[in-house]
Parts: C-alpha cells; structure tokens; sequence
C-alpha cells in the first residue's frame, strides 16, 4: 500500500492537488494553480497539462503521497521537441523543459504504440511514481513505479527508468530529425539527468501522456471513479 501524505506539508497544497476546501484558499484555487502552471510551459497542450494535474489529484485522494513535484511528458509530440516539463507543485514555477526519448518499438518520429509487456521495447503511457536513484550501467538513474494496472504495472519488472542518454541531444536532430530510441525507457539528455533524477527522486509523480482513447476512458486515475490502485513490484531488475 501507499504512504498517506506526511503531516509535514502544508494543507494547502493537499486541497490543492485533491480539489478540497482549503481553511486558507478558496477551492478555485485549483484551477489558479492549473492556470500558473500552465503560464509557465506555454508549449504543453492543456489538455495534457489538466490530464496530468487530475491523475496527480485523483492519486492523492487515494493515499498517494503529496508530490511537490510533477513531470509530464507528451508523447503525442515528436521526439525532436521538447515534450518533458518538470513542475514545482508548490511553487508553481516550471523547473525544467527538455527533450525525452521513446522506445524504439514505439515508433520512428512520434511514438504511436505502448505496452506494458516485458521484451516490448515499447514506451508506456499513464501515471508513474518515482521512486528511488541508484547508479547503474546508464549512470545515475531512477526507477519507475507504474500506478495503472494493466497500462504500466510492470515498469518495475520492465526495468523502466529514467537514465541519460548520448542520443538524447539536439545534435542527433540536427542529424537525423529526431532523437535516438530507448528499449522503453525515457531516457533524458546526459546533461540533465542529475537535475530530473535529484528533482523526481523520493516519491513525485511522472505523467506520460498519448491520446489513447481506451486509455483515457479507463484509467482510474483520469476518470477517479476506482479506489484501487496498482501495487509496487519489489523486483530489482535493471535492463532499459
């Protein structure tokens, strides 16, 4: 099971994130936050952004800890943009916008199929938890909890972790068109992964988004209409 949000944070930002009634701020302070955040990454569609922002709210209403931080990545972009923002939940500022890679079974340019299946080499869709940072064969890393059963509850057993990457860099776009792939895995710039490793480690959420309509009409966490949520693999298997 999920730890419940630490009594330590503010009640303000819990009504925030699960759309309560705060003794300090009206509950319309929901959709400033959205607003502020989205001022600050004019790029990412909003539709994404308020996709992102109801499985982060659903997920605390179901026990999650209260994340300060939240990234999204849009897989319906192309991998030559950049598709992946970093937010301060508390802050309501945007730390970092960069590149991100998909699988290589994915798709070339856009990314276009997902799986949850071990050997896919397919990126997968919905709601992660970042867990913890290790160093491993790509260097610091992060590994990934997936929180929808059946769409990412295998990222573990996966080995889906964010980990840099030498192909992950506007060079390879200038070149190709495009960035290179991952097994699955999105895989960031070199440069930047100590930033998203040490701004996402510890329990924030990670929301990767593709306009599947299954998907978007199943999933708990954008629908909230299920109380059950996925639980964690122990395996510690790393491949990616």
């Amino acid at each position: 099971m999920f730890a419940r949000s630490r009594g330590a944070w503010p009640g303000v930002l819990l009504a925030l994130l699960a759309g309560l009634p705060s003794p300090s701020f009206s509950a319309t302070m929901n959709d400033e936050l959205l607003a502020r955040l989205s001022s600050t990454a004019p790029m990412l569609d909003q539709t994404v952004l308020k996709s992102a922002f109801a499985a982060a709210s659903c997920a605390v209403s179901h026990g999650i800890e209260v994340p300060e931080r939240l990234a999204v990545i849009d897989f319906s972009m192309p991998s030559s943009e950049k598709r992946m923002w970093i937010f301060d939940l508390e802050k309501g500022e945007l730390i970092l916008k960069d590149l991100v890679a998909h699988g290589k079974n994915s798709g070339n340019f856009k990314s276009t199929s997902f799986s949850n299946v071990e050997g896919s080499y397919q990126s997968s869709i919905g709601l992660f938890q970042a867990r913890e940072s290790y160093f491993g064969k790509h260097g610091y890393s992060l590994r990934l909890d997936g929180l929808e059963p059946g769409i990412n509850d295998h990222a573990r057993d996966r080995a889906i972790v964010i980990h840099g990457a030498d192909y992950v860099d506007e060079t390879w776009v200038s070149k190709y068109g495009r960035i290179g792939r991952s097994h699955g895995c999105p895989a960031v710039d070199n440069d930047v992964i100590k930033k998203v490793v040490d701004n996402l480690k510890g329990g924030q959420l990670v929301f990767k988004y593709y306009p599947d309509q299954t998907w978007l009409h199943s999933s708990s966490f954008l629908n909230c209409a299920s109380k059950s949520v996925a639980s964690h693999s122990e395996s510690e298997s790393e491949r990616g």
